[in-house]
């Protein structure tokens, strides 16, 4: 089954360009000229991944990948004319798994597409030390899914991908810089705030989680029985 990817940008030229290219790789597309008509999409048919421009008529990206984020931790990949700091800061607290400034190589575009698929999809083979524990936290690696207790926690690719990296190493401390490197990849340029911000969205949804921080430094998960 081919992957649905909705495209949504009111730019008729980046419209063509970024459909083109996304169905030459494969995938099935659908272009929206407006969050309004995604949110029907979101709705009635659900994409695997989001495409989404900031700056829209009505409803802005921000507030639909907001709203998109409430209630589901589909891959979203942000793509904005917007390349303030701050721009990009907001797009990834507010749920963003990536951040592309205008204009961009579409074949950029592509690779981070797949490379969030890979990153976002459950295992398909069975893998050793499928499951990974620190105390009352459970993770299945294979399924990507997070338990506290008996509850399971929704978490985004890039939460869940931090969250994996400290309970695997329990009690080191990882600067940002390092996370930065793990978690997004060695070729992203954004601020290391990308890293304050996504530690406070899993202390948010796992507020029992002893997830430390290292002044100065960066951060480090305790391991309360170690």
């Amino acid at each position: 089954m081919r992957r649905h990817i909705g495209v949504v940008e009111d730019d008729a030229n980046i419209q063509n360009i970024v459909s083109a290219y996304l169905k030459k790789e494969g995938f099935s597309v659908d272009v929206l000229g407006s969050a309004e008509e995604a949110w029907t999409l979101f709705e009635t048919n659900p994409p695997n991944m989001w495409i989404l421009d900031i700056m829209l008529p009505g409803m802005d990206g921000y507030e639909f990948c907001k709203k998109v984020r409430n209630e589901s931790d589909v891959p979203i990949i942000i793509i904005s004319a917007k390349d303030e700091e701050i721009d990009k800061i907001l797009g990834l607290e507010l749920g963003g798994d990536d951040y592309l400034t205008k204009p961009f190589s579409p074949r950029e575009l592509i690779a981070r597409v797949k490379r969030l698929f890979i990153r976002s999809q459950p295992q398909t083979k069975p893998v050793e030390n499928d499951m990974i524990q620190l105390g009352q936290l459970s993770i299945y690696k294979a399924d990507r899914r997070v338990y506290v207790s008996d509850e399971e926690i929704s978490l985004t690719t890039k939460e869940l991908d931090m969250l994996i990296l400290f309970v695997e190493h329990p009690n080191r401390a990882f600067s940002r810089e390092t996370l930065l490197i793990n978690i997004w990849g060695d070729d992203y340029f954004g601020s290391d705030r990308a890293v304050d911000d996504l530690v406070k969205r899993v202390r948010k949804k796992i507020p029992s989680i002893p997830l430390e921080t290292v002044w100065g430094y960066g951060y480090r998960l305790r391991d309360e029985e170690g």
